[in-house]
């Protein structure tokens, strides 16, 4: 049993004397208690072995959603929180504050400890990135809190500080911006750094980490409620808002919650209101101000009249939006448009015209060198990719307590792949000439393969899925035209991207890849996804703390992915500014059936 104060640190959906579970082997843990360290539970902590080898990993009870291309099955995946062997690790959740403690006296172990403190480290970030499925981060942050001790320096209690001080900084260092939205833990944070920076026992003995954390603290910017945002602030652009040219050559910087945004949502007469709104704001609050800019009355919603919000896509499909569902500006897809209308009217609703002039002509992707389209999609693709915060990766397939708010990047960068598929079948299917589409797929498979070089494995897989589209693949005069040099290129490119052995030939050529790299993105929400579903956080009041590894470690491929600045030589002339705005403005056609329907024209016979 755990000492009776540690009862109150467990989150509210776990029982009181829930502990962290490891599977076995486990060497032997002795009664929680003070451990060799002065830390509670803290004495034979180590990190979760490894499967021994030859052994199968359980099958899951289903596989995650797949995206296109994408077969069932994790690169690994985590032993199921309810097989056999698994050990209770007597330690709370929250008692997870006073591991890092050893660490920070890494120097001071004696030889052949390193290995054990590693581990200890490796599980404080595996808690940091995957606490918010099982702890939410306010509570996290108030238990944190509360373990930072009064009383005189030294001995136990200035090595709890320590602990506690290693633990903040590490969150610090993780969260940086996403801790703005949350303003409730901003406080908390705060209480806690202002207690730390009274405690006159940690200057000499903490100089460098106290220093680390006042750097930490302004460059965070921490959001407290009482505290009036800002004046004038910036409206950012979303994907294909208004072209403007201006906003779309400037470098791509991530979107907050609280950020705002110009959007048009359009009446059942196509004519439109223009809104300026949170991206966060819920539905809501969006035909609020669509109200108030089409002054409709009181006395309208009274009879009956009120406004829902609709969003249309390009083929007609059409979903109303319920009042709560918030952050609804990043979830549309590519051609697809706000609508707000009653719902008398909701079933006359068409879709805007085609956006994309359907009548033969040359494009930018006619002019342009095939390196100079590969190397701005590589340095677009990279500022979205950097954009998103590794958190969202979690929040994206866990749906933590932070909601959708925080997976902007993430789903704006899932666009933009489904953008590029669609953008080549687009370019392929507007080119009448058969001799002149023959030259364009040549040049886009050079394109991928100038992408494949410059580690931009997004670009690389969505320009591939995107010769696979099927009004594509069918045009056989035009494949026939193709250089066999390029024909086996390509059967090369569809081998490795080829789903077959949960893409073993993708990931075995990713691995020898050094960053910095742009992955398939979609592949790693996959993988995700699957640990999610194949195993549960939770079991018998024990938290799956094998689990939680596992998705940290995948969380972590993402960081070591982008720990290199990216290099690319970008000229400044003005038909590279060109080249520029159209990579970044893509005009393309997501609707099948109209890409079949120009498919057909071009050649009718083709099988």
């Amino acid at each position: 049993m755990l000492p009776q104060k540690t009862r109150l640190w467990h989150p509210p959906s776990v029982p009181q004397a829930a502990c962290l579970s490891f599977p076995l082997p486990c060497p032997a843990v002795p009664a929680a208690g003070l451990g060799s360290h002065g830390v509670p539970g803290c004495a034979g902590a180590s990190r979760p072995q490894s499967r021994p080898a030859g052994a199968s990993a359980p099958t899951p009870a289903r596989p995650g959603p797949a995206a296109p291309g994408l077969g069932a099955g994790p690169e690994s995946a985590p032993a199921r929180g309810g097989s056999r062997g698994v050990r209770p690790l007597p330690v709370s959740p929250c008692e997870l504050a006073s591991l890092p403690s050893p660490i920070h006296q890494a120097g001071m172990a004696p030889r052949g400890c390193r290995g054990v403190l590693c581990g200890m480290s490796s599980l404080l970030d595996d808690i940091v990135l995957t606490h918010s499925l099982f702890l939410p981060t306010e509570r996290f942050l108030q238990q944190l809190h509360q373990q930072y001790p009064g009383g005189p320096r030294g001995g136990s209690g200035l090595r709890r500080k320590r602990a506690v001080l290693a633990v903040l900084l590490h969150f610090l260092e993780t969260y940086k911006g996403l801790l703005q939205e949350e303003e409730s833990a901003g406080k908390v944070i705060k209480e806690l750094y202002l207690l730390i920076m009274k405690d006159t026992s940690l200057y000499h003995e903490l100089e460098d980490e106290i220093i680390k954390l006042h750097q930490l603290v302004e460059t965070v910017e921490l959001k407290v409620a009482d505290e009036t945002p800002p004046p004038n602030k910036q409206v950012k652009p979303l994907f294909r808002h208004f072209r403007r040219i201006d906003s779309c050559l400037q470098t791509r910087v991530a979107f907050r919650g609280s950020d705002e945004i110009f959007c048009r949502v359009y009446m059942p007469d196509h004519s439109y209101v223009t809104i300026r709104s949170r991206l966060s704001a819920s539905v809501q609050d969006i035909l609020a101000s669509v109200t108030e800019k089409l002054q409709y009355s009181e006395e309208q919603s009274a009879r009956g009249d009120a406004l829902i919000l609709v969003t249309m896509a390009s083929s007609g499909e059409k979903a109303v939006l319920q009042p709560s569902e918030e952050c609804v500006f990043t979830t549309l897809g590519i051609n697809s448009h706000l609508f707000a209308c009653t719902r008398d009217t909701f079933d006359s609703l068409v879709p805007l015209p085609e956006e994309i002039q359907v009548v033969p002509g040359d494009t930018e992707i006619h002019r342009a060198e095939p390196e100079d389209v590969a190397n701005h999609l590589t340095a677009f693709h990279w500022e979205l990719f950097r954009c998103i915060h590794e958190l969202e990766f979690v929040d994206y397939v866990f749906h933590g307590e932070r909601g959708r708010r925080e997976t902007a990047n993430l789903e704006l960068l899932l666009q933009r792949c489904s953008e590029v598929q669609h953008w080549v079948g687009t370019e392929l299917l507007l080119c009448e000439g058969l001799g002149k589409r023959a030259h364009l797929l040549k040049k886009l498979i050079k394109i991928a393969a100038i992408c494949k070089q410059n580690q931009d494995m997004l670009s690389f897989y969505a320009i591939v899925i995107g010769l696979n589209n099927a009004a594509v693949s069918r045009l056989r005069l035009t494949w026939e035209k193709l250089p066999g040099k390029f024909k086996n290129l390509f059967r090369k490119f569809e081998n490795l991207t080829d789903p077959c052995r949960n893409h073993k030939t993708y990931r075995e050529v990713l691995a020898k890849m050094k960053p910095p790299l742009i992955p398939f993105v979609p592949l790693i929400l996959k993988d995700l996804t699957f640990l999610h579903e194949g195993s549960k956080t939770l079991l018998d009041g024990l938290v799956n703390v094998e689990k939680l590894h596992c998705i940290a470690e995948k969380v972590r491929t993402v960081r070591k992915y982008r720990s290199r600045p990216l290099c690319l030589e970008l000229e400044a002339s003005p038909a590279q500014l060109q080249t520029k705005a159209y990579v970044r403005q893509l005009r393309v056609i997501d609707n099948q059936n109209l890409l079949f329907e120009l498919s057909y024209k071009l050649e009718p016979g083709s099988q």
